[in-house]
């Protein structure tokens, strides 16, 4: 570790600034960060939620560029039953990283929420991060539903049996008030199922899931919620809706790259990132 104590001349404190080795000081911020949904998945299975973290009292460093990435939805599919999905991307700030959400047929629809299981078991949640996604039911002949894909607050809901009660509801996000007002993001996308008979499709979890459909296009996840993307059988899956961080601090920052929403609110400088950039402090 450098040894920063006695008087630095000028040049010293030069060389040790551009060595990296100067104690710049630091600022303690509240973050939310959520990452990409997933789409509906193979045979109308829900999208998983992006992942869902936040903090406060973070530490940071003044005096240098902290990454900010806005993880994508997972765009639907045309095509029906037996396309895979596509998980969410993944958001970054700084050291923090939330992972995109599950679609099952890909990566056996794991991610920061499962996408609901379709012709399969469903996904799995990160610990911390979301949720797992709820079952799917067929009797193998005429009928099938998608499970709900899982939410930051909650899991997806299991299709119900055939003939008629169809896809499972997507697990609800997680509400969270670091702008000043209380918005729900990170609902899972509900379950699509096969027409006919009474059945009816998943709908989306609260905080921007997608709902179901059933052999037409399922909804979209919305974006800037990491909402997941509604499943259907034969329609066109709903695509997952995209990230967002949101940094909450008691200064306002040197600069900013990537054009973040600016608010203030209890004394603190809000910066809201809906597409990719940097902070610096």
């Amino acid at each position: 570790m450098p040894n920063y104590s006695g008087s630095w001349t000028r040049t010293q404190q030069m060389q040790a600034k551009a060595a990296a080795n100067w104690p710049f000081p630091t600022v303690l911020v509240n973050y939310l960060v959520v990452a990409g949904g997933g789409s509906g998945g193979l045979y109308a299975g829900g999208g998983g939620a992006g992942g869902y973290l936040t903090a406060s009292s973070f530490s940071v460093s003044t005096g240098s560029a902290l990454t900010v990435t806005v993880g994508a939805g997972g765009p639907g599919d045309a095509g029906g039953s037996g396309i895979p999905g596509t998980p969410g991307g993944n958001s970054v700030f700084s050291s923090v990283t939330a992972t995109g959400g599950g679609a099952v047929g890909t990566n056996s629809g794991n991610g920061g929420s499962g996408g609901g299981g379709s012709n399969g078991p469903p996904g799995s949640g990160i610990s911390g991060q979301g949720n797992n996604g709820g079952t799917w039911s067929t009797d193998g002949v005429t009928y099938a539903a998608g499970g709900g894909g899982g939410g930051a607050g909650a899991v997806g809901g299991n299709a119900g049996p055939g003939p008629g009660p169809g896809g499972g509801n997507g697990g609800d996000g997680l509400a969270s008030s670091i702008t000043g007002s209380s918005v729900t993001r990170g609902g899972g996308g509900g379950g699509g199922t096969q027409a006919g008979g009474g059945r009816v499709p998943g709908t989306g979890g609260s905080g921007g899931g997608g709902a179901g459909a059933a052999t037409v296009t399922a909804t979209s996840g919305t974006a800037n919620t990491g909402g997941g993307g509604g499943g259907t059988y034969g329609g066109t899956m709903g695509s997952g809706g995209s990230g967002v961080v949101i940094i909450s601090a008691p200064q306002a920052a040197a600069s900013t790259t990537g054009s973040p929403t600016v608010t203030t609110s209890g004394g603190n400088t809000i910066y809201t990132f809906n597409s990719s950039g940097s902070i610096t402090f």
